[in-house]
């Protein structure tokens, strides 16, 4: 591990300025990834801006009817709130499908939002990765490919985005609050808050140097069945091949994302018409314009038997 320099933020303002001094500063809260990636000396920050100390770790009502959750909040007591098992069970359901029961009770909801890909090639430091290193190639590309993206790709990176609890925020529409190094706040749709690789895959998000997630925010409950299916390889502590996270409604209609194809969690709203034909018009329009390789085309078969599952399981 790379030496570093290390503080803890007094104040939400405080934090985000003092991460925008350095392009190689990080924010630390549980740590259950970007330490990892630091003891490989993937992650090599100069500093360290430690945000435990501040106010973000509360569940609250949001003026709209809908709930706010704090960033610090760990996964262990969002999946539990009583709130969200009765009005938002899709995330309750994906937080307990990820990690285990040790890393749920650190890790917090900014920092699984902001998880990095567990492409092999990203986490070997002798293969080229444009995410890793800009420029240096993707590795990936010709290689072993059966976990990566199927769709959403691009020449420079086929990586997949990890997070559970990422597929089920976008499937409820959930919101990014934030404070920027100049104090002042704003709010990313989650649907605009992953990137896409394109040719700059070293940039997964849509914040800035130095800003800071404060909350996240979910939408009055809509209600519906909420179902979240993951398919990997081990019955545990493994990330997904395939997931869908959906929530269906009596009529049939709903919404619903996937998890483990792409760069970032994958909607595609125009597809949900299709929801109360069945799953292989669904997923015909999900993933139009999917390019596989030849390790992980099975996952285009597995993502419709899959959502088939789940929307079977949703009529009861």
């Amino acid at each position: 591990m790379k030496p570093f320099t290390y503080e803890r933020a007094a104040s939400p303002a405080a934090a985000a300025a003092a991460g925008a001094k350095s392009d190689n500063a990080k924010f630390i809260a549980g740590g259950t990834n970007l330490l990892d990636l630091m003891k490989l000396e993937i992650e090599t920050p100069a500093h360290l801006i430690d945000v435990n100390g501040l106010a973000f770790d509360k569940i609250e009502p949001a003026a709209d009817g809908g709930l706010r959750i704090g960033a610090m909040v760990r996964n262990t007591a969002l999946a539990a709130d009583a709130r969200v098992r009765r009005d938002y069970g899709v995330l309750s359901r994906a937080l307990l499908a990820g990690a285990s029961g040790q890393l749920r009770n650190k890790a917090t909801t900014a920092g699984n939002l902001l998880q990095r890909t567990r492409c092999p090639y990203f986490y070997d430091t002798n293969m080229a990765c444009n995410k890793r290193k800009p420029g240096s190639g993707c590795s990936a590309i010709g290689g072993v490919t059966r976990s990566l993206a199927v769709i959403g790709a691009s020449e420079a990176c086929i990586a997949t985005h990890p997070s559970d609890m990422a597929v089920a925020m976008r499937v409820l529409d959930a919101k990014v609050e934030t404070v920027t190094p100049d104090g002042n706040t704003r709010t990313i749709p989650i649907a605009d808050f992953h990137r896409l690789p394109g040719n700059a895959p070293e940039r997964e998000t849509a914040l800035e140097q130095g800003e800071l997630i404060t909350a996240v925010t979910l939408p009055k409950p809509v209600g519906g069945t909420h179902i979240y299916r993951k398919v990997r390889d081990r019955a545990s502590y493994a990330f997904a091949l395939v997931s869908v996270a959906a929530v269906v409604q009596r009529d049939g209609s709903g919404s619903v994302a996937l998890g483990g194809v792409a760069h970032k969690p994958w909607r595609i709203e125009a597809a949900e018409r299709e929801l109360a034909r069945g799953a292989k018009p669904t997923m015909d329009r999900l993933l139009d314009g999917a390019r596989p390789t030849h390790d992980n085309k099975f996952k285009l078969a597995l993502a419709e038997r899959t959502l088939a599952a789940v929307l079977n399981e949703a009529k009861g």
